[in-house]
């Protein structure tokens, strides 16, 4: 019998994906909170801290795309990329296939302030990984990977409705 013809296992089912999902909120709440910790110690908004990790990782961006990509309206982007140029974390550079266009490229060197403030929580991350065994660790790293793609997804999806409103 598979889980969706036993209605026992089909609630189970949906209690697990329930705490799992209470789980990922409270985690949310507590990254926040903790984001903006991290942010108010190098005198950053939440916002120039998410975009500066963006252009850090998937960088150098067009201010467009990175404006897409952080669910910002572009007017909101110049903003934050003023403030994160001013405090010397990005630069703006001309694009050199298309010398109209731009590209925001993270400082090198900055993201080391901010590994530096994460720190802490690596440590205790490293110290819960340490009760589990690989192929638990393998299990958690996939799950974790395939959340936050479902959260990107459903991320554009709410702002492509929104800019269609």
């Amino acid at each position: 019998m598979s889980t969706a013809d036993d209605p026992t296992l089909r609630a189970a089912r949906r209690q697990h994906g329930n705490a799992i999902l209470t789980a990922l909120r409270e985690t949310r709440v507590q990254l926040s909170l903790f984001n903006h910790q991290v942010g108010a110690h190098v005198e950053l908004r939440d916002i120039d801290v998410d975009c500066f990790e963006l252009v850090t990782r998937e960088g150098p961006l067009s201010p467009t795309a990175l404006a897409r990509r952080a669910g910002l309206h572009p007017a909101t982007m110049t903003g934050v990329l003023d403030r994160l140029e001013r405090g010397g974390w990005v630069t703006r550079e001309r694009d050199a296939a298309d010398r109209r266009g731009v590209a925001v490229h993270a400082v090198r060197g900055r993201a080391a302030e901010l590994v530096r403030l994460y720190a802490g929580l690596g440590r205790a991350v490293d110290d819960i990984c340490a009760g589990y065994g690989e192929a638990e660790l393998a299990l958690v790293a996939d799950f974790l990977r395939r959340t936050s793609r479902a959260g990107r997804l459903a991320t554009d999806a709410l702002a492509a409705n929104r800019a269609g409103a």
